[in-house]
């Protein structure tokens, strides 16, 4: 389906602030003049945006539109944000997969409704959803374990490219954002340092992964936080202010032990040598830091 979210947002909550958006299912946010992300414009926005909800003209039921809200602290840990201030939205709203949001008239008429039945994009990209953020990857060759289909190792795009490195025996001069799938390489493919101890480098990789990618434990996690911030509307905007707070010591947190991380990680996979010692402090350092983030409300 498609939905007018100008219309909605005008119809259900009476907010014409201008704005554009890159239509999606996933739509990123740009209200006009890019004011700070605490304005009240801004807040009044996203606390609209929260909770829209749309007349689905397939079954007749009411949705909820948004399931997600992300502002530029969220999108940072979830490395969204680059370098260019332009280019980052005041938000992004991950949506209801089954909806494409797009702009329109501020106003939803019989004639020209703002939910309706159209051939387009939905369920493509972007989503925060199990069916999306599944996909797969096929690996073959010498170096590589014959494991069929195999649904046990998590991983991400950006684990492609240092895994075939490894395979092929090459190394690139520049570090990696993603780690090497040890679980489906042969002994002989993998490093002298990570063949002495293969399953404590895993355990390692592993928990790299679920602090760093964007819909890793970490990530999905602070996401829920973002949304509960940015729907709050608490006296002195308390709640959204506590939590962005934490939201920001997070992603330095993180930050820091996926740096250091990642290094030890590519040191072992590609020559050199690490200690026992110093991957058991790195695994504990980001265990802790997602069981810190599972008690903040």
């Amino acid at each position: 389906m498609n939905a007018n979210l100008t219309g909605l947002l005008a119809t259900q909550k009476k907010v014409t602030t201008p704005f554009t958006v890159h239509a999606d299912s996933a739509p990123t946010v740009y209200i006009t003049s890019n004011p700070a992300r605490n304005d009240k414009v801004v807040r009044t926005f996203e606390q609209a945006a929260a909770g829209l909800t749309a007349t689905n003209p397939l079954t007749n039921k009411t949705d909820n539109l948004t399931n997600y809200l992300a502002d530029p602290v969220e999108m940072k840990l979830l490395h969204m944000v680059t370098a260019d201030a332009a280019r980052t939205p005041t938000f992004t709203l991950f949506a209801n997969p089954n909806y494409l949001l797009v702009t329109g008239s501020a106003d939803c008429t019989a004639a020209s409704p703002c939910v309706v039945e159209k051939a387009a994009s939905a369920w493509d990209h972007g989503d925060v959803s199990s069916d999306i953020n599944t996909t797969w990857l096929g690996l073959v060759g010498p170096g590589v374990r014959n494991m069929g289909v195999n649904g046990d190792v998590w991983l991400d795009h950006t684990d492609a490219r240092p895994t075939m490195m490894a395979v092929l025996g090459l190394k690139d001069d520049y570090r990696h954002d993603g780690r090497v799938l040890f679980e489906v390489l042969t002994d002989k493919a993998l490093s002298p340092a990570v063949r002495l101890n293969p399953a404590l480098f895993i355990r390692l990789a592993q928990v790299y992964k679920q602090l760093n990618a964007p819909v890793g434990q970490l990530a999905l996690h602070t996401l829920k936080l973002s949304t509960k911030a940015l729907a709050s509307n608490t006296p002195n905007d308390q709640t959204y202010t506590d939590l962005e707070n934490h939201l920001q010591t997070i992603t330095d947190q993180r930050n820091a032990t996926a740096t250091q991380i990642i290094a030890v990680l590519e040191t072992a996979e590609f020559g050199g040598s690490v200690s026992n010692q110093q991957i058991q402090a790195l695994l504990d350092q980001g265990n802790a830091l997602l069981e810190q983030v599972k008690v903040i409300q």
